[in-house]
């Protein structure tokens, strides 16, 4: 069998039939009440406000409408008819228990069990993910293998497949898969057929020829196009057919997304005045393109408002289904109120006022004249005169008051002369315009004979009327369009930028109204609207990361007010979409992690999190800061992927503690941005499973970074201090004995090296890098020592190479002393500067056989040493070579 659409709702329901019970002598009877006192229900684990769920089954055996109250009215609320519905958006963890109370809204009868209300019980129905393992799959009907050319009925019936409108993606969205137990042993390439896929409307549906995943293209249209009849096929490489044709149905979906619109905008009505309640008046009618049969597209109507509200401020009702509009009290008198104005709405969701959609009309109601009021003289005798033997003259003016509506036959006064006129010589015809009565003399009078005439003048009451509809233009409410209205822009846009003109227009278009436009809705107080012209500027840098803007949305509306009498409104939205910019730097997280002392291994996976969008967001680089210093010879990061990166201990064995390492963190925005953030590791003791079992508070943790660093800097302090007075007071023991060295300046030996000066100079050049003239083969590496802490000048600390020994130049023997105790203090003090000149040629050069001068020592012995080797060096040093590598004599 086909297994149901992932994304629909299955309901499991147990229905009992109750209320119907069998009397005494056969006949049944009807008891209101719930048909079942337990509901198990299965919705989706996420449900979108105002969202239909299931039905509570009620017997209200004809009794008349019943009230339903929720248990959780914040998340769940029922309507008349029983229909339960999301009140707001739900994302379901667990099963929920909804209890449901009835009660009779006229008796106030409650239906309740012994154990309380009915219970609903709401399990969320658990949908994975759609992915190529877990799709839903079609499989071709099994044919024989021995007659695969043989034509089969298709009796195989596919469940259709539906599909909600509107679905944002991402798309291509996979529906099912399509499959034949063919693939197993050979190649197989699918496609489907039909209206949606390669015929009009095309590229709809499309589907893997290899894999058989049947996919939507983009968002679809339930009023467009209700459903979709496909046919999907089968065949091998060859283009020859394996599988007969199978049919595949796709349903749309109907969401709630369309308003309900009125036929007429302004609707005109009539009703007699004196009308009884219950006297039907007109009917007003609206449609929705949402399916009918559901609640999207069950309207109700409603009477908002009524103008003027007398002699009652409900003088009419209107059917809640059928739009029907009748009187419902007493009192219509058109010489008090000649007109009624109705705001009449239309809500679907069976008007349900908050998730239900709603539009507005207006109903005009004219109050019709009856002769209910008789005319009146305004005086009770009337004077005139005539001149004799005259005709078609007028002598006299009646005038009438009559409360009925002008020039209207109720109002025409009809004058009739009753009596005192035998001969018939006056006639009184109506005035059209004045409705008076002109007394009018029609045959010549005598004066001899008649000198006067009293006559009696009465109109009857009794006449005819004829209705007449007119339409007038009443002041309709001005509107934007588009509504609402979108634009694009990036985020961070100074303040006093001009927007866009957001104009509304004025249906009135023979009452020349102006209009004027305010904020209605502004939440971050982000813009300005010019008040005559709609024209829109920003107050404030437009933020994309703001809480007031959703999914990169933001809503201001705006009020459009003309100077009608009275004033009529309309609103509009403009919505401005923010584009992204990389105005935010990346983060670490989580803030905060454990390590155990001893790696083996152990890591940390740590990612970055950052306000903006792709591609301003991830993938991102992460590297360590390199101060403090021993932030990367304890601790080494890997790049796991584009967002994730793992941090490990680089050495063995790390003392328990709180450590705030810096992490330096990149974008991979256009102009990328960095930050600097700190995760706070908690080194300590771990157990074999990995976790931490060290209860004990560390002491670091209880001081703040400042105060660590603080103590550091003044222990470093102390002891350079104590360096620097050692320095100083190992230079005043060499300093002291060298005074004791000194001699006369004409018997010093280092005047006569001075003027062999081919290979330096003597105290003076103390500014050279004597380092420089040691062999290469014995200099010390630079980490032995760091820079800083030995001087340059200073001797090595490595014993120093062997030289030849030379033989000691005849001279008195106090130079010798000199010469020895200067040499055994040189040799004994490795930080002392090369006060006898002899310590400066140390090194001649790799190969000589000369060897360096300093290789004196006070343990040698100069008369043990050969010196005819310096004949070969030149005229300058045979003279030494005399001196000192001579004979006896």
């Amino acid at each position: 069998m086909y297994p149901e659409h992932e994304g629909s709702a299955r309901f499991l329901l147990l229905v009992v039939l109750a209320g119907l019970q069998i009397g005494a002598e056969g006949t049944p009877t009807c008891k209101p009440g719930f048909s079942q006192d337990v509901y198990n229900v299965v919705v989706p684990g996420v449900t979108k406000e105002g969202q239909p769920l299931f039905n509570v089954g009620f017997a209200d055996c004809g009794k008349g409408p019943v009230k339903f109250e929720s248990s959780s009215p914040s998340d769940f609320r029922i309507q008349e008819s029983g229909l339960v519905y999301a009140a707001r958006d739900l994302e379901l963890s667990g099963p929920v228990s909804l209890a449901i109370k009835a009660s009779d809204t006229v008796t106030n009868q409650q239906w309740t069990l012994s154990h309380g209300a009915p219970v609903i019980q709401i399990k969320r129905k658990r949908v994975p993910a759609a992915t190529a393992q877990d799709l839903k799959e079609i499989v071709f009907p099994a044919r024989n293998a021995d007659s695969q050319l043989k034509r089969m009925k298709r009796d195989w019936v596919i469940p259709p497949i539906n599909v909600p409108e509107n679905s944002r993606g991402p798309f291509p969205q996979e529906l099912v898969r399509i499959r034949s137990d063919h693939d197993k042993n050979r190649s197989l390439r699918y496609s489907v057929t039909g209206p949606g896929a390669d015929q009009p409307p095309t590229g709809i549906f499309i589907i893997d020829p290899i894999s058989g995943e049947l996919s939507v293209n983009k968002p679809l249209d339930r009023e467009h196009i209700p459903s979709f009849h496909l046919r999907a096929h089968a065949v091998d490489l060859n283009g020859n057919q394996v599988e007969n044709p199978i049919d595949i149905v796709i349903n749309v979906i109907d969401m709630n997304d369309n308003r309900p619109e009125f036929t007429h905008q302004l609707w005109n009505g009539t009703v007699p005045e004196g009308s009884k309640p219950g006297t039907f008046v007109m009917t007003v009618t609206s449609v929705d393109k949402d399916d009918p049969k559901t609640a999207n597209g069950m309207l109700r109507y409603k009477i908002l408002s009524q103008n003027p509200e007398s002699p009652s401020s409900n003088m009419f009702t209107i059917n809640n289904k059928t739009g029907g509009i009748i009187t419902v009290a007493a009192g219509l008198d058109r010489e008090k109120v000649s007109e009624y104005m109705l705001i009449i709405q239309a809500t679907d969701m069976e008007g349900n006022p908050m998730y239900g959609l709603s539009n507005t009309a207006t109903a005009v109601i004219r109050v019709t004249d009856i002769n209910d009021n008789p005319p009146e003289f305004t005086a009770e005798t009337f004077f005139g005169e005539v001149p004799e033997n005259r005709v078609n003259v007028i002598v006299a003016n009646l005038t009438v008051t009559d409360k009925d509506q002008p020039n209207t036959p109720a109002w025409n006064a009809v004058y009739k002369i009753t009596g005192g006129d035998p001969t018939g010589s006056f006639s009184v015809p109506t005035d059209p315009t004045t409705n008076e009565g002109l007394v009018t003399v029609v045959k010549p009078i005598d004066f001899e004979t008649n000198r006067a005439f009293l006559r009696g003048i009465h109109p009857p009451r009794q006449s005819t009327a004829t209705v007449s509809i007119r339409v007038i233009d009443v002041n309709e409410s001005p509107y934007f369009q588009p509504d609402p209205k979108l634009i694009k822009l990036e985020e961070g846009i100074l303040p006093e930028t001009s927007l866009t003109t957001f104009a509304a227009q004025d249906p009135d278009r023979f009452m020349h109204q102006n209009i004027r436009y305010s904020k209605l809705s502004d939440p971050a107080q982000w813009l300005r609207i010019d008040p005559n012209t709609g024209h829109i500027v920003t107050m404030a840098v437009l933020d994309r990361e703001s809480p007031f803007v959703k999914n990169s949305l933001y809503n201001a509306t705006f009020l459009a007010t003309d100077n009608g009498a009275p004033p009529a409104t309309g609103t509009g939205t403009l919505q401005i979409y923010l584009l992204d910019i990389n105005d935010n730097a990346p983060r670490v997280f989580p803030q905060e992690a454990e390590i155990c002392e001893k790696p083996e291994p152990n890591a940390i996976n740590i990612t970055a999190m950052d306000g903006d969008l792709s591609p301003n967001a991830g993938p991102f680089a992460f590297e360590l800061a390199h101060r403090p210093s021993d932030v990367r010879r304890n601790w080494t990061i890997t790049r796991i992927s584009g967002d994730y990166a793992q941090l490990s201990l680089k050495i063995g064995y790390l003392e328990s503690g709180i450590y705030e390492l810096p992490v330096i963190i990149t974008d991979s925005g256009n102009l990328p941005m960095s930050n600097t953030s700190y995760l706070r590791i908690k080194v300590c003791q771990c157990d074999v499973n990995g976790d931490c079992t060290d209860q004990q508070h560390i002491m670091a943790a209880g001081l703040g970074t400042g105060a660590i660093i603080s103590i550091l800097l003044c222990i470093i302090i102390l002891l350079i201090l104590v360096l620097m007075f050692v320095v100083w007071m190992k230079r005043r023991d060499k300093e002291r004995q060298a005074k004791q060295l000194l001699i006369d300046p004409e018997d010093d030996v280092r005047d006569n090296i001075l003027k062999y000066d081919e290979e330096g100079g003597g105290e003076e050049d103390q500014d050279y890098d004597l380092s420089q003239l040691q062999q290469p083969d014995t200099l010390e590496h630079d980490s032995i020592k760091p820079v800083g802490i030995r001087r340059l000048d200073e001797r090595p600390l490595h014993p120093e190479p062997q030289y030849p020994m030379r033989s000691a130049a005849p001279h008195p023997g106090d130079i010798g002393d000199f010469i020895n105790e200067g040499l055994k203090a040189a040799d004994n003090d490795p930080t002392a500067p090369p006060y006898d000149s002899l310590l400066v040629f140390d090194y001649e050069g790799s190969g000589s056989t000369a060897g360096s001068l300093s290789s004196l020592n006070s343990s040698s012995s100069g008369g043990d040493q050969d010196y005819d080797y310096l004949n070969d060096w030149g005229p300058r040093f045979r003279k030494l070579a005399d001196m000192y590598g001579g004979s006896d004599d």
